[in-house]
């Protein structure tokens, strides 16, 4: 460890549409909570952050307003999401460290404008961060599975978060082709709501829908069908209603979404040099975010594209892990000019 080192305190940050993670450099993951802030209307005065602002979501009364700072990946009120990273660093840093700077490294989309990628950089900043960098989260979800991504090879991530998928063709440290659409896990969960809307006239929150993709829900056709009861509101009588939907149904209800991001996946496969896709060919696509865990998608990606498919142990962890150890990693090359690099 340097000498300035001893003074500062590392983290990564994955600042996911639906849940924030923090890597702290010789801890771990320490903050895995969803992305929520819950705030008095006109006074703005914080009422709950994370967990506790999640249970809030479409409940609250009308002086309550809970919001979701980011949406689609990327942050949609930066004075939320300024609340939401200063509430996290105050829970995970011991007030005897407070004098220590604090170094962070934010995986974002590869898809963000420069306004957007600005915009969380000046979230960090006003948070209390000394020194900020954004990673790409495909580039950081590789170092986080322990992909070697200076070796002379080609190795393909698909990090499906809550906002975004992003496919990525990395080699010798950088990204040779990368895609990403603002297609994850929310917007399965609104492919849900909508479907159950449409054909059985019954209105849902997302968090049943989430409920529904978590339990039942799936990519492709399972050898048994699980059924699973629902509650909303009947879009024509306004009354209480209940539903039983079956595991087909859902999986029905998933497929615009799904075949997005297998057709994402193909299309990065395809501008892929060949020498590259030889090696993925023998390597495989590694997959990792919250969406990807979504029953039955490895192996219909897998099925479609004729390449195996990995999903990593700890799939949610991987962007966060891999910012905090890119530290590390990029010491002669910084996390920005690595993805604008990659971009241009």
């Amino acid at each position: 460890m340097g000498f300035f080192d001893r003074f500062s305190t590392d983290i990564g940050i994955d600042l996911g549409t639906c849940n924030t993670l923090i890597y702290v450099r010789g801890k771990g993951i320490v903050i895995d909570e969803p992305s929520v802030v819950a705030v008095e209307k006109g006074t703005k005065k914080i009422v709950a952050v994370g967990s506790d602002a999640k249970q809030m979501l479409d409940r609250t009364p009308g002086n309550i307003l809970a919001i979701r700072p980011l949406g689609d990946g990327v942050i949609a009120d930066i004075d939320s999401c300024q609340i939401l990273i200063e509430y996290f660093i105050k829970k995970i840093t011991p007030k005897h460290q407070l004098i220590k700077s604090l170094r962070m490294k934010i995986g974002i989309p590869s898809c963000i404008t420069e306004v957007e990628r600005r915009a969380v950089v000046e979230a960090a900043l006003k948070a209390g961060a000394k020194e900020v960098e954004v990673v790409a989260e495909s580039l950081a979800a590789a170092i986080g599975a322990q992909i070697p991504i200076y070796e002379p090879a080609g190795h393909m991530v698909c990090d499906i978060g809550g906002g975004t998928t992003e496919v990525s063709v990395i080699s010798l440290g950088g990204m040779v082709v990368t895609h990403s659409i603002r297609v994850g896990g929310d917007k399965f969960d609104e492919a849900i709501v909508n479907h159950i809307k449409n054909t059985h006239n019954l209105r849902i929150g997302k968090g049943a829908a989430e409920r529904l993709k978590i339990q039942i829900g799936s990519a492709a056709a399972e050898k048994t069908i699980e059924k699973m009861e629902i509650k909303g509101t009947d879009a024509i009588t306004g009354l209480p209603r209940r539903l039983e939907i079956d595991s087909v149904e859902v999986r029905e209800a998933l497929k615009e979404p799904v075949t997005k991001i297998v057709e994402e996946v193909k299309n990065v496969l395809g501008l892929t040099p060949p020498e590259l896709a030889a090696d993925i060919i023998e390597r495989g696509i590694i997959m990792t975010g919250g969406g990807s865990m979504l029953r039955e998608l490895p192996k219909l990606i897998s099925k479609e594209t004729g390449v195996p498919v990995i999903l990593v142990e700890r799939p949610l962890e991987c962007v966060a892990l891999g910012a905090g150890q890119a530290f590390e990693l990029f010491k002669d090359m910084t996390a920005d000019r690595m993805i604008y690099d990659s971009l241009s």
